[in-house]
């Protein structure tokens, strides 16, 4: 069995590894010139890793993965709520640069025998009733199965004329990755409620790196206490859409991870939905049981993205009887200990 995959992100790179364990043989094409250097998603859940754990990935990625402790929460400057986090197996979240998740995929991917085709994209495709005929830059492929894991601009999309409902939100967002000295807990996700209803969040990567993300246009300035930064990776600004494909599948061609949804950065999901994604259709294909893959996903897509839309409009909100009552519920959590690991299970687990 032979499946082509577009796009080397966290979803194909799952993708294909999950296939290539099972014994298939996997064409992954990238259409970036190399691996990426830049981190978009961080935070990796307990059931990523259990999908990442027979392929050995889920311990290259625990030996270098900042485990999160808690989660502080902060109105301007001042601190009114800490939760923990890490306290059992279900309440654990891990913070890792997407770059570094990447890398672990693909060399567990060399493992098996395949490698990555960077410089090369998909450029059409045709179903038979046999399998997929894939014109790429670099030639035809002809395969059982095409998946378009190539993100929100998916060409795998666009070919079988697929729209992307949804829509954008308001107002510019920004991200800095950055390297950062003595910052005050580097293994805190830290949330800023800022005024005019804009949030501003700190997520450790590595030992002494950073993601900042802000509701304004530029995520240092809107840091509300001093961060000592040492060293900028990348900085700049992107607009949140929130959209969803009607159909994962047509015949034998499926879309997976931000191909198929987006939505907000807040409650961390995009990424581990992605995962979610590439191994619930690979063990499908595999079994033969690819009819089922639409249902599945496209309601699971559909769930995360109104949790991650309830969890951003609670706090980047303008609304003072809303944020009031976040701050009480989260402030309430801090206080009753066993509240406050409850919830922070549910935002570990979905």
């Amino acid at each position: 069995m032979h499946i082509v995959i577009a796009g080397a992100g966290p979803t194909g790179l799952t993708a294909a590894v999950e296939l290539a364990r099972r014994g298939a043989r996997v064409t992954i094409v990238e259409k970036r010139p190399g691996p990426s250097h830049l981190s978009r998603a961080v935070g990796l859940m307990p059931a990523s890793l259990a999908i990442l754990r027979p392929s050995g990935v889920a311990e290259a990625i625990l030996a270098e993965a900042i485990a999160f402790t808690g989660a502080s929460f902060h109105l301007r400057a001042k601190e009114f709520a800490c939760l923990p986090l890490g306290f059992d197996d279900k309440a654990r979240i891990w913070g890792l640069s997407q770059d570094r998740t990447e890398a672990h995929l693909e060399t567990a991917l060399t493992h098996y025998g395949e490698i990555v085709r960077y410089g090369v994209e998909v450029l059409s495709f045709e179903q038979n009733p046999h399998g997929v005929e894939v014109e790429t830059s670099d030639g035809t492929l002809e395969a059982d199965y095409l998946i378009g894991a190539d993100g929100v601009q998916s060409a795998v999309r666009a070919g079988l004329g697929f729209d992307f409902p949804g829509f954008d939100l308001p107002g510019p967002w920004s991200i800095a990755d950055v390297d950062a000295d003595d910052w005050r807990d580097p293994t805190c996700f830290q949330a800023f409620l800022l005024d005019g209803g804009d949030v501003c969040v700190v997520v450790p990567l590595e030992a002494a790196r950073f993601r900042i993300i802000a509701s304004r246009e530029d995520a240092l300035a809107a840091l509300p206490v001093p961060m000592d930064v040492r060293r900028t990776r990348r900085r700049g600004t992107f607009t949140i859409s929130v959209r969803q494909v009607k159909r994962y599948q047509q015949g034998r061609v499926f879309l997976a991870g931000d191909a198929a949804h987006c939505h907000s950065p807040v409650g961390g999901r995009g990424m581990n939905l992605g995962i979610a994604d590439a191994a619930d259709l690979a063990r499908r294909i595999m079994e033969d049981e690819t009819e089922g893959y639409h249902a599945a996903r496209h309601a699971e897509g559909a769930r995360v993205m109104r949790l991650s839309e309830r969890g951003r409009r609670m706090l980047n909100t303008e609304s003072a009887l809303k944020r009031g009552l976040a701050i009480r519920a989260l402030k309430l959590g801090a206080a009753l200990p066993p509240l406050g690991r409850a919830m922070m299970r549910r935002l570990a687990t979905g």
